[in-house]
C-alpha cells in the first residue's frame, strides 16, 4: 500500500515520517492507531466532545 492512498493531513504526515524512519507499512499504521487511541482516551478521560479543526488555507 502506498502513501498516496492516505488522504492529506496530519495522519499522512505521521505515516510518511514513520516510513522515512524505516518502519514498514504495518508498523506505521499501528503507530497511527496508537495515536488515535490516545486521543480517544483523552477525550473520554476529560469528558469532552471531539471538534475537528478545519485546515487553514495557505496563502498563494
Amino acid at each position: 500500500m502506498s502513501a498516496q492512498t492516505i488522504r492529506d493531513g496530519p495522519n499522512r504526515d505521521i505515516y510518511l515520517k514513520k516510513c522515512d524512519e524505516g518502519c514498514k507499512h504495518v508498523q506505521a499504521v499501528i503507530a497511527l492507531a496508537r495515536r488515535r487511541a490516545g486521543v480517544l482516551w483523552a477525550l473520554l478521560r476529560d469528558n469532552r466532545v471531539f471538534t475537528p479543526v478545519l485546515p487553514v488555507a495557505q496563502a498563494a
